[in-house]
């Protein structure tokens, strides 16, 4: 029933450092695309004056985040729910941040739409919307590896890809959110915090 992912163990403590600087004290704090649920069980354990909230998109996502809760699970990490970034309401009233890992290059481009639209109706003004994953950045050369990879993704589905950053800077202002901080991460990765305008 578990699913691992073997990029969580490396990326979890990197991530974490970083939203230790951008999340609120205090608060529910919505994971979108949850994936195997190894994320969730570690942030929440990080973040023990948060409630976190997983969701996923898919039905044995959320059972392996189901099995990792039940697990080794922390009393603030809550069950997951099911959210279809791209779909037009969200089955959550609020949250005092909205986070995203490794979702918007793998997933079409009406979902990262999705993701920025479905926030703004969720977040209060100055709340952060935290997104990590590789993107492409035109005043920075692209590391070999991403190209690869970019090239694969495109070959397992045409609607993949990583993202020019730009582009979602634009769907991030459409959706009344300003660009905030922006991190480097290991493996050629970014970590980009928008705030709720």
């Amino acid at each position: 029933m578990k699913r691992h992912a073997p990029a969580t163990a490396r990326n979890s403590a990197p991530i974490a450092d970083v939203l230790a600087g951008e999340l609120p004290e205090r608060g529910t704090v919505l994971e979108l695309a949850s994936g195997s649920g190894e994320h969730a069980v570690f942030f929440a354990r990080r973040f023990a004056n948060l409630r976190w909230q997983p969701s996923d998109p898919d039905p044995g996502a959320r059972a392996s985040i189901a099995a990792w809760r039940d697990a080794d699970g922390p009393a603030n990490l809550l069950a997951p729910i099911a959210v279809d970034a791209a779909a037009p309401q969200w089955p959550i009233a609020e949250a005092d941040a909205v986070v995203c890992i490794n979702m918007i290059h793998i997933s079409p481009w009406a979902a990262t739409e999705g993701l920025f639209a479905g926030a703004a109706g969720l977040l209060a003004h100055g709340a952060p919307l935290i997104v990590y994953g590789p993107f492409l950045e035109a005043d920075i050369e692209t590391a070999p590896s991403n190209i690869a990879f970019d090239v694969s993704l495109r070959g397992r589905d045409a609607a993949w890809g990583l993202r020019d950053r730009a582009a979602v800077d634009r769907v991030a202002a459409d959706a009344g959110f300003t660009p905030g901080a922006r991190y480097a991460m290991p493996a050629n990765n970014l970590t980009l915090v928008y705030r709720r305008s």
